[in-house]
C-alpha cells in the first residue's frame, strides 16, 4: 500500500471520507524536517503491514496551510489518527518503530466496532432489540427500531413505534417516522389527488380543530421535501394558524 500524498484541496475526500470506512493515519512533514525524514519510512512500513485496516495520508505542511491549521500544527512531525471523521489518537516528533507499531495497533483497537454499533449494522429486530436491551437511552438504537416498526407495520408495530420515540428528544428524523406510524392507516399519506383533497378538508376545519392541525402537519411530514405542494400547504397551515 502507498502513502497517499494528500492536499488542501483533496483533504475531505481522501481523508475525512476515507475514515467513515477504515481508520487514517495522517502524517504531517516538511521536506526540510530532518525528523520527518526518519519518521515517514517507518510509519509508512507500519501502515503497510496492516494490510488495509488502516491508511496512511502525507500532508506536506508547506504547501498545505489549511490542512496544518485544521490541527493547529505547532512542530513537524505531527501524527494524527482520525476514525469517523474524528481524531482518535495523536503523538508529536519522530518515534522508534516499536512505539510507531504500538500507536497503530492502539488505533486499529479504538477503531473496532462496539458491540452496539455491529448490532445496529445488522439493523434486524432481533439485533435492534438487544441493542435497546444494552443501551435503552441509545437514540441511534430508538431511531432505527422505530423506523423498522414502521416500515414493518404489523399490528401493534407503529404503537410500539410512536412509543419508542416519546422517549428521545425529537428530530427532524424522528418527526417524519412518527408521522409515518400515525398514517400508515390512510391511504392519502401515499400522495396523488386524493392527498390534496384530504389536505384541503383538514385546512378547512381549522383553526379551531387541534386533531385536524396534526393530521395536517403528519401527512405534510409524509411528503416528498422537494415536491412544492409540501412548500404550497405548509404557507396554508401558517395562514390558518396565525
Amino acid at each position: 500500500m502507498t502513502a497517499l500524498d494528500v492536499t488542501d484541496a483533496t483533504f475531505e475526500a481522501d481523508v475525512l471520507e476515507r475514515s467513515d470506512t477504515v481508520p487514517v493515519v495522517i502524517d504531517l512533514w516538511a521536506p526540510w524536517c530532518g525528523p520527518c525524514r526518519t519518521l515517514g519510512p517507518i510509519i509508512e512500513q507500519v501502515v503497510d503491514a496492516t494490510e488495509g485496516a488502516a491508511a496512511l495520508a502525507k500532508v506536506n505542511v508547506d504547501e498545505n496551510p489549511r490542512v496544518s491549521a485544521t490541527f493547529e500544527v505547532q512542530s513537524i512531525p505531527a501524527v494524527f489518527a482520525i476514525h469517523k471523521r474524528q481524531v482518535i489518537d495523536r503523538f508529536i516528533g519522530a518515534l522508534p518503530e516499536r512505539d510507531v507499531k504500538e500507536f497503530v495497533d492502539r488505533v486499529l483497537e479504538r477503531a473496532q466496532p462496539t458491540e452496539i454499533e455491529l448490532l445496529l449494522t445488522a439493523g434486524d429486530d432481533d439485533s435492534l432489540r438487544k441493542a435497546l436491551e444494552l443501551e435503552p437511552a441509545n437514540e441511534q438504537v430508538i431511531v432505527s427500531l422505530a423506523a423498522l416498526l414502521v416500515e414493518r407495520g404489523e399490528p401493534g408495530d407503529h404503537e410500539e413505534a410512536l412509543g419508542l420515540l416519546e422517549r428521545i428528544p425529537e428530530t427532524a428524523e424522528t418527526r417524519r417516522i412518527a408521522a409515518l406510524a400515525r398514517t400508515a392507516d390512510r391511504s392519502v399519506a401515499t400522495g396523488g389527488p386524493e392527498l390534496v383533497q384530504e389536505l384541503d378538508s383538514l385546512l378547512a376545519r381549522l383553526p379551531g380543530d387541534d386533531e385536524a392541525r396534526q393530521e395536517v402537519v403528519d401527512l405534510l411530514e409524509t411528503m416528498d421535501p422537494e415536491d412544492p405542494l409540501r412548500a404550497q400547504y405548509r404557507r396554508a397551515l401558517a395562514a390558518k394558524l396565525f
